[in-house]
């Protein structure tokens, strides 16, 4: 075995060289493996020479401690377009918002993450356990072959404060079909993998013990298949996604997200950035739950 770490620690590299599989783990426990730019661009590293590495044909992409991650990090949110952007307060007047030029430069950048890991040329695993909430539910779908428990909580929370056209649409619709993501994305709801088993979204879902070794299973199998095979049916199969499903995918993502984070909030509606500015991030949090929740009708 050969590991080795981004500067920081947050992105650990194990390479099994005899087994051909390559072990990423995003290892920020204490913000739930959420990811800022710069881990983002670790991982993005990694990444990039695995896909060079003869040695590799298969990518096991999992979180520390049982939580495989929690999306971008909203304790910098709108700090991934520079430190000009604040929301600011009565105290502490906002710094200028960020121009819609600076917000498709940085989307373009980071959509290309995500374009990347679609059309990444080796076997992706995902071991998906804890949270696979806002990015790293994108991440968790775009993997090859996912593995999820079925306690994990999924969703795209972040579209209660940047609106429902965030992320990449063509995948949600294309993996999850117009319904769910129809419910997710314009709800923000969270919820368990158990509750959409009964799809097929994920590979397999079972019980969170045994994650961890079923992952490695799948891992494992798709090793044994030629790396020359492996890479000719990743381009085929992005081929025919880009031709019957994600036909626009690249620019639209990105000129989505930036137009949903320029939103204008009237009145009595929930301003994240804003909120977090004059309570902090974790009272933030509470706040925009107890604003979204809706009991659910008697007799359901």
């Amino acid at each position: 075995m050969s590991t080795s770490s981004t500067a920081d620690g947050r992105i650990l590299r194990e390479v099994d060289a005899d087994g051909r599989i390559l072990t990423i783990t995003l290892n920020n426990p204490g913000q739930r493996n959420s990811y800022d730019a710069t881990m983002r661009d670790g991982l993005a590293r990694f990444l990039d020479e695995a896909a060079e590495d003869d040695d590799v044909t298969v990518v096991l992409l999992r979180g520390a401690d049982g939580v495989f991650s929690t999306g971008a990090d909203m304790n910098n949110a709108y700090g991934w377009y520079g430190d000009k952007a604040s929301a600011g307060n009565d105290d502490h007047p906002a710094k200028a918002r960020p121009s819609q030029r600076r917000r498709l430069t940085v989307d373009r950048k980071s959509f290309g993450f995500y374009h990347n890991l679609m059309g990444f040329p080796k076997v992706v695993v995902g071991e998906i356990s804890g949270y696979a909430l806002g990015g790293g539910f994108e991440m968790a779908l775009m993997a090859d072959i996912s593995v999820i428990a079925r306690d994990t909580r999924i969703g795209m929370p972040a579209a209660r404060f940047l609106g429902p056209a965030l992320g990449s649409l063509h995948m949600f619709f294309h993996r999850l079909g117009p319904v769910l993501s129809r419910r997710l994305l314009l709800t923000g709801d969270i919820v368990e993998a158990s509750t959409v088993e009964h799809l097929g979204i994920f590979t397999e879902t079972c019980d969170p013990a045994a994650v961890t070794a079923r992952a490695r299973y799948w891992a494992e199998k798709a090793a044994k298949m030629p790396a020359d095979g492996v890479v000719i049916a990743k381009e085929a199969f992005r081929l025919v996604e880009q031709s019957q499903a994600y036909q626009g995918e690249e620019v639209a993502s990105y000129l989505f997200h930036a137009f949903g984070t320029n939103l204008q909030f009237s009145p009595g509606e929930f301003n994240f950035v804003k909120t977090r500015a004059e309570h902090g991030t974790k009272e933030a949090f509470r706040l925009r739950d107890a604003h979204f929740h809706v009991p659910e009708p008697d007799g359901r």
